[in-house]
């Protein structure tokens, strides 16, 4: 049996999400919502009752344990609510597995599953960047000679030998502060020249790094444009060799098609099949859940007087119609799924099988047990309006071979079913 392949899976990623929104009822989904809300806004009601009533004084106890109370009741009833909206929503994806397909085109263009590499940006823009040099140094002030004014006066007469003492110690000292000065301005210079020699060494480091960094991203670029050229490559060649009929092309085809035909979450359906390409036949079996994994709750209801939640259960006539009517409709759902997708017309004739696998009621076992086996010719089915039949009654017209019982594991005898 051929198995899902990576292009399915990646097509079933690209559509999954597309085809369950497509699928989800609106107005279910509105009402949901709705639903959601009033029990949010019930529980906040009850959570503020209850803390007011824990603040209360005990003259104000009486009126807010009652609402308190109602908060409660009225919560409670919101969730009910919900789940039964839920409930609803659940049975109607069920009850309308067809319906669902009919507006979708299965047909899958392979061209669409091409891929363009998509690249990351540059993860080391901080190396792009060049470190910032140091600046010189300010100058220190060039220190100015403070040499005393000459005396006048008196002075003038007396203090010429005193005045040119200061003058020789002002001397002195302007040419110490200078020297002084000029040291400065060296040690300045020659800190600055370091600076500018790590300043340097750091600036290659940072080149240099950032070269290695490139080379790494060019090669990471490199894979990813590899990786969707070898894609592409194989989608044209899955596309050239599906013109002209190799079967592992075909059973990858059809892969991809049965991963596009998205079940709801409660009823998963898996299949196996294979190509017979010297009858141009596809022999497929289609695996449903067991009945005890379909949900059997006619509606839920608060008991206000045990403060519980309790259901009723649906009439087992109910779930025995229900679960019948979803095998008929997954193998009309198939079929049509499968004939619709191939429009090269590669598949003639398919035979199909829908059962699920369980514990067989007779041996114990886990085992597989059919409940609808038929063949169909591609030319008779697509003349068929599927929105306007009966399911059980397009089975009977195929000549299908179909359980009576299917809700009560009763197997079909496949040895007289019509081959396709």
């Amino acid at each position: 049996m051929a198995r899902r392949g990576i292009f399915a899976e990646l097509n079933r990623q690209m559509q999954i999400a597309a085809r369950e929104s497509e699928r989800a009822q609106r107005e279910a989904e509105r009402n949901h919502k709705a639903a959601v809300r009033r029990a949010e806004q019930a529980r906040r009601e009850e959570d503020r009752a209850r803390q007011q009533l824990a603040k209360s004084k005990e003259a104000e106890r009486k009126q807010l344990e009652k609402e308190a109370a109602a908060a409660h009741v009225a919560s409670m009833q919101a969730e009910v609510e919900e789940r039964n909206l839920r409930l609803e929503e659940i049975y109607s994806e069920i009850d309308s597995l067809l319906e669902a397909t009919l507006e979708v085109d299965d047909f899958v263009d392979l061209g669409s599953l091409r891929v363009i590499a998509e690249h990351t940006p540059f993860d080391r823009a901080d190396l792009e960047r060049p470190i910032t040099p140091p600046q010189p140094p300010a100058p220190p002030p060039k220190p100015t000679p403070n040499i005393p004014a000459p005396p006048t006066g008196l002075r003038a007469l007396i203090g010429k030998k005193k005045h040119a003492e200061m003058v020789e110690k002002a001397e002195a000292a302007h040419e110490v502060a200078i020297q002084d000065w000029q040291d400065c301005l060296k040690s300045r210079e020659t800190f600055h020249e370091l600076a500018l020699e790590a300043h340097a060494r750091d600036e290659q480091q940072r080149i240099s790094a950032l070269e290695i960094e490139r080379a790494r991203y060019a090669e990471e670029c490199k894979a990813r444009e590899a990786e969707a050229a070898e894609h592409n490559a194989a989608i044209d060649q899955l596309a050239a060799d599906l013109g002209y009929g190799v079967v592992a092309a075909v059973e990858e085809y059809i892969s991809i098609v049965l991963s596009n035909s998205i079940y709801p979450d409660h009823f998963p359906v898996r299949s196996n099949f294979e190509f017979d390409p010297d009858h141009a036949e596809l022999r497929l079996r289609v695996v449903i859940p067991p009945p005890d994994q379909l949900p059997g709750v006619k509606a839920y209801k608060y008991n206000k007087s045990t403060d519980e939640i309790n259901e009723t259960s649906l009439p087992q006539k109910a779930c025995k119609d229900r679960y019948t009517g979803a095998v008929h409709q997954v193998a009309l759902r198939t079929l049509h799924e499968i004939f619709e997708a191939d429009r090269r017309g590669i598949i003639q004739t398919l035979s199909l099988e829908v059962g699920t696998e369980t514990t067989h009621p007779a041996t114990g076992l886990q085992s597989y047990i059919p409940f609808v086996a038929v063949g169909s010719e591609r030319s008779m089915f697509m003349e068929f309006d599927l929105s306007s039949v009966v399911p059980l009654a397009t089975l009977e017209h195929l000549g299908a071979a179909i359980s009576k019982n299917p809700y009560g594991l009763v197997a079909v005898d496949t040895s007289g079913v019509r081959k396709a």
